[in-house]
């Protein structure tokens, strides 16, 4: 929102008052309280009839604090509120006069006020950014309302991410961002999954510690300034130190919550019977042979919302008309290596049995006089479950668990974002604040529900709708997009943001979701899809079958199905580092080179773990735009080598992609092409991709959850591989070219001596090779 008519004056009928100095400030046990008038005191009686103004800043862990601005502190703390952890600090603060500094880890926040009210935050020496006099606002608008507002200076080069799965541009620079829920699929500025954070590249981040609806003015009323603004009478905020991209989500998740990791079948192919098609037991069957028969790895079988009877969604209850046999349908697909996922939301038809339990029982969102709260948007007289009621809850959750005990396996958890505020709710939360935290209570339920049945190694949703806090219940996909090269490009910017958002999985439908897509934009997008943290098929209308967009589609797919179930060792160790640091498995590149203004703006593109890049094809040419970080990087699907760092522009043929590792790489790949659960590291092999000087360490898993280690040692023409950690048979190959055949074909087994190329294995040894380089 803004609040301004240009720099020097205020819309018409705004008052917005500004504290002009400080009268007093404190020091506290965990920080610091500063009370700034909104105009100069010089005497006794300047104060009267004055606003006031209470800054409090608080030390929540190392470089770590909290700032709350308050203008009336009678009001009630309202419900609910972000879930946090509660951290450790050993904060400093020393008082004088006028003037405070609180310190804690690495950060400093300067606070003065003696002439002019002014907090700044520090590192190391150097301004992070800060509240400049007149940054910082009590707002009265024309119809009474009020709002506080602060605002963060930018530095000259300053780039603002995060925010959420947002589909403009990921450097947010310029934009108006409301943080609201809405369901307005991937070409507009609505958003599924709004995260009032944002990180910059001047090392540090600013969480808005409030569920209501946040609005931001990144650089867009006060070209120098973001600009954060919430109703009401307080703000509060977390601004946290890296000084690393990296650094901050790691600090930032470690406050909000991170994602446990997820089973390794869900990182294969998902296959949907799509939305509004005609499908049945046998349907379903025939897509399962098919895939089959051409060679195509299925993993996991989406059913969307036909499984249920027309508009009695969400009764739970198989159609009877269409699966006859569900407990049996599930078994046999088990039996098959499949796990199967239905859709799902969190609203009761008026249709469906559990309307009127649920409405007998007081399980449904009500009105303010008292009835249930309707509508007849999606299905006729819907209502919404009442999260807050824990009875509500375990109510919903236990219809969940009478399909897990069928066999499901798995929830698509759909909607959750038009949550209406004409209500009242169980606990007496307030309905502005519930808007975007219902999406968080919802899928906790799924999530939970799977946990208490099938374990907490085995739970897992795909998700649409979320806010902070919501990556704990991973997976997420980006919700609804055309099926277009320019709606594939703005899908990737929304996982980019979502990741930088504290986010460490998400998918997109392969294809785009609404229509149907021609036969060049479902193959180039298909790449896309597997290589990244989770791969579906899912459409609008039509089936995303690859046989229905040609033979070429078939070749595409089956390659690279191949080639992500060969990747999971690499996969897998760096998913580790979502839940050990809260770093996303798809990386805007800002995150691997955050000092490189080059990779500022980058948001074609991505990067796979640290060594992966990633650059899917989004015309109908073939011509793409690669940006390479460093010197020497290789495309391990072709064999091309470029030496120098900066952009390049190829003409990719439908079959292949920009797929580029940087010299020096060591890439562990599995020996199994059809299916993501195997024994990983039996017959490992390890790709080190133009070696260089120096030492690296990789890992890989085991599946009972120890870890191989492997040390890749260079000095001159000389090299050690040598393993820990692990008995099982592994290979290394020393590549400068092209690696394909053995990434999609043969596993490290069958890969002769001949074909370690560039070196001499001179000495092998038990988990020891020594070689000679060409």
């Amino acid at each position: 929102m803004k609040f301004t008519d240009g720099y020097w004056i205020k819309k018409p009928g705004y008052v917005v008052e500004h504290p002009r100095q400080i009268q007093e400030i404190l020091a506290t046990d965990t920080g610091l309280v500063a009370y700034a008038p909104t105009r100069v005191v010089r005497r006794h009686g300047d104060e009267l009839d004055s606003p006031i103004l209470t800054t409090t800043i608080d030390a929540l862990a190392p470089d770590v604090v909290r700032v709350r601005l308050e203008h009336f502190q009678g009001e009630p703390d309202l419900t609910p509120c972000f879930e946090l952890a509660d951290l450790d600090a050993t904060p400093q603060a020393t008082v004088e006069g006028c003037t405070a500094i609180l310190r804690t880890g690495d950060l400093q926040v300067h606070v003065s006020g003696a002439d002019q009210y002014m907090v700044s935050f520090r590192a190391k020496g150097k301004e992070l950014t800060s509240a400049i006099p007149r940054s910082t606002g009590l707002v009265t608008i024309p119809d009474g309302q009020t709002f506080v507002h602060e605002q963060l200076t930018l530095a000259v080069g300053e780039a603002v991410y995060g925010l959420g799965e947002r589909f403009g541009p990921a450097v947010r620079n310029g934009q108006s961002v409301d943080i609201w829920n809405d369901d307005g699929g991937t070409a507009t500025e609505h958003a599924y999954k709004n995260v009032p954070f944002y990180l910059t590249n001047a090392g540090y981040g600013v969480f808005v510690n409030h569920t209501e609806r946040v609005s931001l003015e990144v650089g867009s009323e006060i070209n120098t300034r973001v600009q954060f603004s919430v109703p009401g009478q307080k703000l509060e905020y977390i601004l946290i130190y890296g000084p690393t991209p990296k650094d901050i989500l790691r600090k930032y998740t470690a406050l909000t919550g991170r994602a446990p990791q997820v089973p390794a079948w869900s990182y294969g192919l998902w296959l949907s019977t799509s939305f509004t098609t005609d499908y049945s037991e046998e349907t379903v069957n025939g897509f399962v042979d098919k895939m089959e028969e051409l060679e195509l790895p299925l993993s996991v079988l989406h059913f969307d919302c036909y499984w249920m009877r027309p508009s009695h969604w969400c009764d739970f209850t198989w159609d009877p008309a269409k699966f006859p046999d569900p407990e049996g349908m599930l078994s046999r697909y088990h039996e098959r290596g499949l796990k199967v996922c239905v859709w799902i939301n969190p609203y009761i038809g008026q249709r469906s049995h559990l309307f009127a339990e649920g409405k007998r029982r007081g399980y449904l969102l009500k009105r303010p006089d008292g009835a249930v709260r309707q509508w007849d948007h999606w299905q006729s007289g819907m209502a919404w479950v009442d999260f807050t009621n824990p009875d509500a809850t375990a109510w919903w959750k236990g219809e969940l668990k009478k399909l897990l005990a069928q066999g499901v396996d798995s929830f698509k958890t759909d909607f959750g974002e038009r949550v209406p505020t004409d209500v009242v709710w169980h606990d007496g939360s307030d309905p502005h604040k519930m808007h975007n935290f219902y999406s968080y209570l919802y899928n906790k339920a799924a999530f939970e529900a799977i946990a208490e049945v099938k374990g907490e190694d085995e739970a897992l949703v795909f998700a649409r709708a979320a806010t902070t806090g919501g990556q704990s219940f991973p997976v997420h996909w980006g919700g609804d997009s055309e099926p277009t090269f320019v709606s594939m490009a703005e899908t990737l910017r929304g996982g980019l943001s979502l990741g930088l958002s504290g986010f460490g999985y998400w998918s997109h439908d392969m294809g785009g979701f609404e229509g149907t897509p021609t036969d060049d934009v479902f193959i180039r997008w298909f790449p896309f899809g597997m290589l990244s943290s989770h791969s579906r098929l899912h459409g609008s209308h039509s089936y995303r079958v690859p046989w229905n967009y040609g033979d070429k589609a078939v070749e595409v797919a089956r390659r690279f199905i191949a080639l992500k179930n060969r990747l999971m060792p690499y996969l897998l160790t760096h998913a580790q580092e979502i839940t050990d640091a809260g770093t996303p498995l798809m990386r805007h590149m800002v995150l691997e080179y955050p000092n490189d203004r080059g990779a500022t703006h980058v948001d074609t593109q991505y990067l796979l773990g640290p060594d992966i890049l990633v650059a899917p094809v989004f015309t109908a040419s073939g011509e793409v735009d690669v940006y390479l970080p460093t010197d020497g990087w290789t495309d391990i699907l072709s064999g091309e080598h470029f030496t120098r760092r900066g952009w390049v522009h190829q003409t990719h043929g439908l079959e292949t992609l920009p797929l580029l590792v940087a010299d020096g790489t060591v890439l562990p790949l599995g020996a199994v092409t059809d299916r993501p659960e195997y024994d990983w590291c039996n017959e490992l092999l390890l790709y080190i991709v133009n070696p260089t000087e120096g030492t690296k360490i990789v890992r890989a898993p085991h599946p009972d959850g120890t870890w191989a280690e492997f040390t890749v040692s260079r000095k001159g023409a000389d090299m050690t591989v040598s393993a820990a950690g692990t008995s099982q048979p592994w290979k290394a190959a020393i590549v400068g070219a092209s690696i394909e055949n053995l990434v999609t074909g043969r596993s490290a087994k069958d890969v002769p001596a001949s074909e370690i190329i560039g070196g001499t294995v001179l000495e092998p040894q038990d988990n020891v090779l020594v070689f000679r380089l060409a």
